[in-house]
């Protein structure tokens, strides 16, 4: 029987192999392996797989796989990404797991390269099939940095083609400012060309969802240009340093005295650029606005009574303070200090559905076309109605900002006039800055530091900044986002020519997260 002695054990035929393993005939008179894999088997499997590879006999390789079709799809996106030319060498093993080496032989442009990296298979006996000795299919075969729906592409490596630096000509790499890592690349492909850089060629992953993702290999260095940008890389540090306490967390800072962006910082998993791009309720920070709009319009004045009671209804809405707080007898300062979401409700029947609208966009810039260097939303405060229009006094409903804005907004107020934030240049950028209407009434401008000091020193934003030497200033916020259970952190606030904000997704209190955050940046010390 070639070697196989047949056995009939309760109906069922078992062929012994002479090699030590079996098999069982099974109902249709087919020979179905089973038991462990032998070496034979493993090496059979993992070298003719990794032959059929190395020799672009895709069918073949994925024939050899326990998923043809995802295999196929894979190796071909290899081969037409990265060309034919590979050898595959398995390193010597007696486990089912194979170590291998792959090199490929890479053009790059006006040069080549060799890429050699480690990657391993795993053979397995496919119960879909006869139970033959089979690669395990995965991604991570074809290189162990891969995910499904990932693919190896051989790209323009365009953060290469720029040498990006700080303010002071210090060299800003995405290896020591993380946040970086989609800040260099956007500016690479906005201003590289433009500047006289090439770009190199590199091998990096693709996500299924179309988003770079790490770097593997440099294929070629191309020639990089320098591009001075307007970050000091002091602050930067410090506010790298600050959001790496609280996940999902975003902060910039600005300084007021000429708009220049002096760090922006990320820590979120998925690499989006919130600090510039997000979108989200801003909650009682926004209140540094809707208060210039109320003293613009006389309704109230710091040092004037103004209600505080725990709950305020309006529109068909009750509104309530963080804990049912009141302040009886208190003046808008103390409001203010305290973020009294009631004092600003009961206010709203003082104001048109538009006044605070006007106000973010014509003093603030908040919803005019941006030109910062990078891709920027640049906050919307639309006018609104009935209890939508209360919960814009409070930074709720549709408002939408993110910390550059609201980082912005504390700089308008030191400055008294809008200084649209800018990363680079204009006259790089190519496009003027943004310029609001309007600037703050001198008056107006001094009351909002007080109370924004008031805040700092007495209020929910003493505990962040205690101790803190300098003009200061601050505001709190708490926004509660999609039903979360937890309100989002918001912080935002000034130190002599510097002005931060920052925000924690469902941080909590704007003091017990963001307020950290700004208060590092803060104190990193005056903008250069």
């Amino acid at each position: 029987m070639n070697g196989k002695t047949r056995l009939v054990v309760a109906g069922t035929t078992v062929a012994l192999l002479a090699a030590g393993g079996y098999a069982v005939v099974d109902a249709a008179g087919f020979l179905r392996e089973t038991g462990p894999l032998t070496a034979d088997e493993i090496s059979s499997a993992s070298r003719g797989f990794l032959d059929a590879w190395a020799e672009g006999d895709v069918a073949a390789a994925a024939g050899l796989t326990d998923d043809a079709g995802a295999a196929s799809d894979a190796l071909t996106l290899f081969r037409r990404e990265l060309g034919p030319r590979l050898t595959v060498r398995p390193a010597p093993t007696t486990s089912a797991t194979v170590p291998f080496d792959v090199t490929v032989r890479l053009d790059g442009e006006g040069a080549g390269s060799v890429w050699t990296y480690g990657s391993a298979l795993t053979v397995v006996r496919d119960p879909e099939s006869d139970g033959e000795a089979r690669v395990a299919w995965s991604p991570k075969v074809v290189h162990p940095r891969l995910a499904n729906g990932d693919r190896l592409e051989l790209a323009r490596a365009d953060g290469m083609s720029v040498r990006v630096t700080d303010r002071d000509g210090r060299r800003l790499t995405a290896e020591e400012f993380p946040s970086l890592a989609s800040v260099i690349p956007e500016l690479g492909e906005r201003y590289g060309e433009k500047l006289g850089g090439r770009p190199g060629t590199e091998v990096r992953v693709t996500r299924r969802d179309g988003r770079p993702g790490p770097s593997l290999h440099e294929v070629s260095a191309g020639t990089p240009a320098t591009l001075r940008t307007t970050l000091s890389a002091r602050v930067q540090r410090a506010a790298e340093r600050a959001v790496a306490d609280h996940p999902r967390s975003s902060a910039v800072a600005v300084a007021p005295s000429s708009g220049e962006i002096l760090a922006v910082a990320n820590n979120r998993e998925d690499g989006f650029n919130a600090a510039f791009l997000g979108q989200r309720a801003p909650g009682s920070t926004l209140k540094v606005i809707t208060s210039a709009a109320l003293l613009e319009e006389g309704v109230v004045s710091p040092f004037r009574r103004a209600e505080c009671p725990k709950y305020a209804e309006y529109g068909g809405a009750t509104f309530h303070n963080l804990d049912g707080f009141e302040i009886p007898g208190g003046t808008f300062s103390d409001a203010f200090a305290r973020s009294c979401n009631t004092t600003f409700v009961k206010a709203a029947d003082d104001i048109g559905s538009d006044t605070v609208a006007r106000e973010a966009r014509e003093v603030f810039g908040l919803g005019l076309e941006w030109h910062s260097g990078l891709a920027t939303f640049d906050g919307s405060v639309p006018e609104a109605k009935g209890a939508e229009k209360a919960a814009g006094m409070i930074g709720q409903g549709r408002v939408q900002v993110n910390a550059l804005n609201m980082a912005s907004v504390a700089a308008t107020v030191v400055a008294g006039r809008f200084r649209q934030p800018v990363l680079v240049a204009p006259e790089l950028a190519g496009q003027p800055v943004a310029e609001a209407p309007r600037s703050l009434p001198r008056g107006v401008a001094g009351q909002l530091r007080d109370l924004m000091r008031r805040t700092a020193t007495e209020g929910t934003a003493a505990r962040a900044l205690a101790g803190l030497p300098g003009d200061v200033g601050a505001k709190t916020g708490s926004a509660e986002v999609g039903g979360a259970a937890v309100s989002d952190s918001w912080f935002t606030g000034f130190r002599d020519d510097v002005a931060a904000a920052a925000v924690v997704e469902e941080g909590g209190h704007g003091g017990d997260a963001a307020g950290p955050v700004v208060r590092e940046i803060l104190a990193a010390g005056d903008a250069p």
